[in-house]
């Protein structure tokens, strides 16, 4: 069945950075479009980028455009969230997801403060 295992969540200062993966399992990664969610205390889950199969087209929300960058490596089936320069607004629990379909991971919390 269709597996997404998200890590790589912590606790970072404002200004810093992490790196989220995502491990993906049960169907063809590599033609399949991929994002990242996020969900903030108290707050609804939004989208926070997507990359289609190719890597040729990808999308970030205007909150972490020039700041964080959506990659993928098909042959190992991972997708990953690079992440800089973080404030404490980007504290969430963030989740990745196959587009079009809906099945979530347990997601990984990033938590930024000083």
């Amino acid at each position: 069945q269709v597996q997404l295992v998200e890590s790589g969540g912590g606790w970072v200062l404002p200004g810093g950075s992490l790196r989220l993966s995502c491990a993906a399992s049960g169907f063809t990664f590599g033609s399949s479009g991929m994002s990242w969610y996020r969900q903030a205390p108290g707050k609804e889950r939004e989208l926070v980028a997507r990359i289609s199969g190719s890597s040729n087209s990808r999308y970030y929300a205007n909150s972490v455009e020039g700041r964080f960058t959506i990659s993928r490596d098909n042959v190992n089936k991972m997708l990953y969230l690079q992440m800089n320069s973080l404030n404490p607004e980007d504290t969430a629990v963030y989740y990745c997801k196959r587009i079009g379909f809906e099945v979530w991971g347990q997601g990984t919390l990033v938590t930024v403060s000083s």
